[in-house]
């Protein structure tokens, strides 16, 4: 039962940060949420320890990516905000 404790402490760290991360996302912060939860729910009932740490490593996956892609993002408005007169 520790081993299911700490692991839900980890499930519900990783929805915390997802949820965050989830605020900037292109398609609306809504539509970002609804898809979290749906994704969640659809895997509540997940017993086996080694299932739940592989589905904790996939989100932490989609979190890096979204940080990947929020990272672009900025950067390509920055290099636009400030290298778009070098082209005139």
């Amino acid at each position: 039962m520790k081993m299911a404790n700490s692991l839900r402490g980890e499930v519900l760290a990783l929805y915390k940060n997802l949820l965050y991360l989830g605020r900037d996302y292109p398609k609306g912060a809504d539509y970002f949420k609804r898809r979290l939860k749906n994704v969640f729910l659809k895997n509540k009932d997940v017993k086996e320890p080694e299932k739940i740490k592989e589905l904790i490593a996939r989100g932490e996956f989609v979190m890096k990516e979204l940080e990947a892609l929020y990272f672009l993002r900025k950067y390509r408005a920055m290099k636009q905000r400030y290298y778009s007169d070098t082209n005139n």
